[in-house]
């Protein structure tokens, strides 16, 4: 029987109101055991390492993911609270990272399976191609009390089905913009007067994110091409001109001519940069008109940004472009170095997705039911903040981590976090029968406590 510690109870028991009694209980057996089983995350696993191998009805714990009447957006919405009100002060904004991530899954009932690009496999100019499962993921970036670097925490995830597989399943295709826009208005709605800032990668500058985006009253921060279609604002008409007013004004010239100019004028600055780095830049910015054939133009805030680079194997000296944007251009306050800033921090999402990778066993599910496939990877993503959350309530100022002579670890990472937890609930174990004579074994305290740390630190 495991009885953790009442912060942890009252933790998990913000979820019991969505759940019937009888399906919080298993959840809570599905969640123990998934924390604390090594290698593969599958109900069987979680099951055994909770002591559940001579279960005689098994089917109640696979029910959960499969069939039990539950609503995965009230979950997010729920873990959503507890992170806001964990690490999120009342007055500071929403900071959310939303990318896409392939789960690569084979075999002939996967339904959702599709072939994606695979971000992980692909090296430079050679693009991999995989078979799985892509999710749309959304992220609350937090400061967490025992690392210097944000945590980007998910909370949201759903899959962006190919257009293959929407026309064999008879359904209508939905890209990532769409479901980013689908899911953005639900938290808008959950948040109603919270500021919010949303960061994507190249992938999410799109006029109509942009132009949702100002309509919600939210932030977008991406990457913009530097071919864009960059237009002054419309005069105004004169009141003897006949026909609808204008739109934009003329064409501007495109970010990679006033990166060729020599007469542009780089403001220089130093920013916060990949891998903690402090990274000397200069930039130019400038407020106009995006526009693209088909939507109406939508103004946005760019910043020009030239840095240089090292060659570590030839110690060559190259100089890069990039092109940044915000769609709010009223905030004075968004400086350059803060829409930098903001970018930068949108890798803690690719850590992430990492992390859940080699500790959390993605990608080694068996379920093939549409409903399972639609909960299962989703609840992974949430046990990353929930283990986050549990972490917290136990070791709210300092987390102890693994060190070693020959690897130094300046802070916590989540090995450390789920350790921690691990820990706590390997010793909130209780063995309710007495041993009889004969039956004791004396364990070296040395030993047993070697014992505990590969069983916490098991992949």
């Amino acid at each position: 029987m495991l009885t953790p510690s009442v912060e942890i109870i009252q933790l998990l028991s913000t979820f019991a109101p969505a759940l019937t009694a009888p399906t919080f209980a298993n959840a809570l057996v599905l969640i123990y055991g998934t924390i604390l089983a090594p290698g593969r995350r599958t109900v069987a696993s979680a099951l055994r390492v909770m002591g559940y191998s001579q279960e005689p009805n098994p089917g109640k714990f696979h029910r959960v993911l499969s069939r039990a009447r539950w609503s995965p957006m009230q979950m997010s919405r729920r873990l959503l609270g507890l992170l806001v009100d964990t690490f999120v002060p009342e007055g500071f904004a929403l900071v959310l990272l939303v990318d896409e991530s392939l789960q690569r899954r084979t075999g002939k009932k996967i339904g959702y399976k599709g072939w994606f690009r695979d971000a992980v496999r692909s090296v430079g100019n050679k693009v991999a191609i995989s078979l799985g499962i892509r999710w749309c993921c959304v992220c609350l970036l937090v400061q967490v009390p025992w690392s210097s670097r944000p945590w980007a925490l998910p909370f949201l995830a759903v899959p962006v089905l190919s257009e293959k597989t929407c026309r064999r399943l008879g359904k209508t295709h939905r890209g990532g913009i769409w479901w980013t826009l689908y899911l953005l208005e639900r938290v808008r709605a959950w948040y109603p007067d919270r500021e919010i800032v949303l960061i994507g990668d190249g992938g999410y500058a799109a006029v109509e994110l942009v132009a949702a985006c100002q309509r919600l009253k939210v932030k977008l921060v991406s990457r913009l091409r530097l071919d864009a279609q960059l237009h002054a604002f419309a005069r105004e008409k004169p009141a003897s001109k006949r026909g609808p007013k204008p739109k934009k004004g003329e064409r501007l010239r495109s970010l990679k001519a006033v990166f060729a100019d020599p007469k542009t004028i780089w403001c220089q600055s130093e920013v916060a940069w990949y891998g903690g780095q402090i990274k000397q830049v200069g930039y130019c910015t400038g407020v106009c008109l995006w526009y693209t054939p088909g939507q109406d133009p939508v103004p946005i805030r760019w910043v020009l940004v030239r840095y240089e680079e090292t060659n570590k194997r030839t110690g060559k000296v190259s100089v890069h472009v990039a092109v940044f944007f915000c769609s709010d251009v009223g905030d004075i306050t968004l400086t350059a170095e803060a829409i930098l800033g903001f970018y930068v921090s949108r890798w803690n999402i690719e850590v992430t997705f990492e992390e859940i990778r080699a500790h959390l066993g993605l990608e080694t599910q068996r379920h093939w039911s549409v409903r399972a496939i639609e909960r299962t990877t989703p609840c992974l993503f949430g046990l990353f903040s929930l283990v986050v959350l549990m972490a917290q309530r136990l070791h709210p100022q300092t987390l102890p981590f693994q060190e070693s002579r020959w690897y130094s670890k300046e802070e916590a990472t989540f090995s450390d976090v789920l350790a921690a937890v691990r820990e706590h609930l390997w010793s909130a174990r209780n063995n309710t029968y007495s041993l009889e004579i004969g039956q004791t074994i004396l364990i070296p305290r040395e030993l047993w406590r070697q014992v505990q740390q590969v069983l916490a630190y098991a992949a």
